[in-house]
């Protein structure tokens, strides 16, 4: 199993995403990055994360895997429409390393309709009990950072159930290009669908409806603007086209269970993935 010291070894810069004392973020390889976004792998240090470290809704499911003092779990977080803490839960651990996937990535994976996996956090062996245990073994196994990611991206590739939907593919580039500002009636007109067949694609690939994940979208969108210094929040909500600043406070409470203004408060206790949109 690698430390610490092997992320700082990891010799491809044209993965690396971020790179900090005890993280590394790293790119998926090229045939996986329509559907996974990242992997990170973290050591976590006394002071890292707040016990109130919180991530915030990104509509992505994740595969976790845990190292503690004597066990090793693998989990299953089906797409997020609601923030959860992760912080008091990451501090215990000796590593964590996580995949990330894109909008619709997991079902890619599984074939599992996604409204069953919705907010669900379970042990990944209940859902692909032969996965899950490889992953496991390559956690555990590997010597470098390098190996460790080079298995991943192997396993992950071998597993792949099937291509994402097409319409579905040029739906959410619509609703990531416009923000997420963006009508279920445009969304279904553009794809030639009725706006019940879109959301029934969306409910089976995404695990919500489209207006949930353009609302979604949006609000991540208006996350990435409030973290830029001395950004106004009415600026922010003009800026992503909502009506007033009432609407936007509004619907960013929807999705974050917080106001603007406290988000801006405690910026450090969010996590915002970077590369999912």
């Amino acid at each position: 199993m690698i430390s610490n010291k092997d992320i700082h070894l990891f010799e491809d810069r044209q993965r690396v995403l971020l790179h900090m004392n005890e993280f590394i973020c790293l790119r998926p390889h090229p045939s996986l990055q329509a559907y996974i976004s990242n992997y990170n792998i973290t050591f976590p240090a006394k002071g890292l994360m707040s016990d109130n470290f919180t991530s915030m809704p990104c509509g992505c499911a994740t595969i976790s895997i845990e190292v503690g003092s004597k066990n090793l779990y693998v989990n299953l977080d089906g797409p997020i429409t609601k923030p959860y803490i992760i912080g008091s839960q990451t501090s215990q651990l000796k590593m964590a390393v996580t995949i990330e996937f894109k909008p619709a990535g997991l079902f890619a994976l599984t074939g599992i309709s996604q409204n069953e996996l919705a907010d669900v956090s379970i042990p990944f062996d209940g859902v692909h009990t032969k996965l899950s245990r490889l992953i496991a073994t390559a956690i555990e196994k590997a010597k470098s950072t390098r190996e460790l990611v080079d298995n991943i991206d192997m396993l992950l590739i071998e597993n792949m159930y099937t291509d994402l939907h097409p319409q579905l593919v040029y739906a959410l580039k619509n609703i990531v290009g416009c923000a997420g500002n963006i009508s279920v009636r445009k969304l279904s007109g553009d794809i030639h669908y009725s706006e019940r067949q879109l959301n029934r694609i969306c409910n089976q690939h995404l695990g919500m409806g489209a207006k949930s994940f353009s609302r979604i979208v949006r609000i991540n969108k208006a996350f990435h603007l409030l973290k830029k210094p001395n950004t106004n929040i009415a600026f922010v909500s003009d800026v992503m086209g909502f009506h007033d600043l009432s609407h936007f406070v509004r619907d960013f409470r929807l999705v974050s269970g917080i106001t603007p203004q406290e988000f801006r408060k405690n910026l450090s206790d969010f996590y915002i993935n970077p590369t999912k949109f």
